[in-house]
């Protein structure tokens, strides 16, 4: 008993390995997590207090300017607008295509391995930006909404590791639906579909962050103003962010300046994300299936 009592005892002391581990994992925390903290800081302070001090830890005063400047900026809904279609849209393309592309590839079929390499050349080999225009237009998809949700329809990794997951569930559960009569499209969603539901909650988000910071396509094809997603109106506004604080300060926003309404900008396109994130984190380590099958 002694023993045991112990032993124990020494399990529930930290050494000195796991001190130092918990401190350099404290001190990468902090490093990754500065950056964000002080761009929230230098968008809340005049201008005079991020001049004295750039690293700044605490407020010493708090003004929001720069936010009601970005929020006032005349582009900012219609690129909120966009950027919300692309992302609800884009996202649920995105997840459709990835969960029928992985349920197939996880059966046996002729060609099975000729789909699965010309799937696989693309990642090292592209046709290239003109071929690539060139192929939009002729989709008829220049100056179109649709220009940055259909050429991007599924992402080669994400899907191989879904298809990865739903090769390790239970196959009596199939089976068993198998002699029922059920067929695949109703394996799919009534078997498959509620047991993966932690990997598909993760890569829903992963999908819905791409989608959200969407600006590349946008840059190339979209022309009208009022079609532009907000990342790219952001980015316009923080290459111009000089002209915008002139305009702020003209409009009696007197705190505003270059670098708070870049970094106002930063986090107005974080915050939906942040936010999105707590509501699918608890399926992130959960394990659905686990005593789905008794022996």
């Amino acid at each position: 008993m002694a023993k045991m009592h112990g032993s124990s005892g020494r399990k529930g002391r930290m050494t000195i390995g796991d001190v130092a581990i918990s401190a350099v994992l404290v001190l990468c925390a902090l490093t990754i997590l500065y950056p964000f903290y002080n761009a929230i800081m230098i968008s809340i302070v005049p201008m005079h207090v991020y001049v004295r001090n750039p690293a700044i830890l605490w407020p010493e005063e708090i003004v929001l300017d720069s936010y009601r400047f970005v929020l006032s900026y005349h582009a900012i809904w219609s690129g909120l607008k966009v950027t919300g279609i692309v992302t609800l849209a884009g996202t649920a393309y995105n997840m459709l295509l990835t969960v029928i592309t992985a349920y197939v590839l996880t059966k046996t079929f002729p060609g099975k391995r000729l789909v699965q390499a010309m799937m696989i050349i693309p990642l090292y080999f592209g046709g290239g930006l003109v071929p690539y225009y060139l192929l939009i237009r002729d989709l008829g998809l220049i100056d179109s909404i649709w220009s940055m949700i259909v050429p991007t329809g599924l992402n080669y990794t994400y899907m191989l590791i879904v298809m990865r997951y739903i090769e390790g569930l239970p196959r009596e559960l199939e089976e068993a639906a198998e002699i029922d009569g059920a067929g695949q499209v109703k394996k799919l969603f009534i078997i498959v579909l509620p047991m993966a539901l932690p990997i598909l909650a993760t890569y829903t988000l992963y999908y819905a962050v791409d989608r959200w910071n969407e600006w590349w396509n946008g840059m190339l094809f979209i022309k009208s103003a009022e079609k532009q997603p907000l990342q790219l109106v952001l980015r316009n506004l923080v290459q111009d962010s000089t002209d915008a604080s002139l305009d702020a300060q003209a409009n009696g926003m007197t705190e505003s300046y270059s670098d708070a309404i870049k970094m106002a900008s930063i986090v107005i396109t974080m915050v939906p994300i942040l936010v999105l994130y707590p509501f699918l984190q608890r399926y992130f380590l959960s394990d659905l299936t686990q005593g789905a099958v008794k022996g």
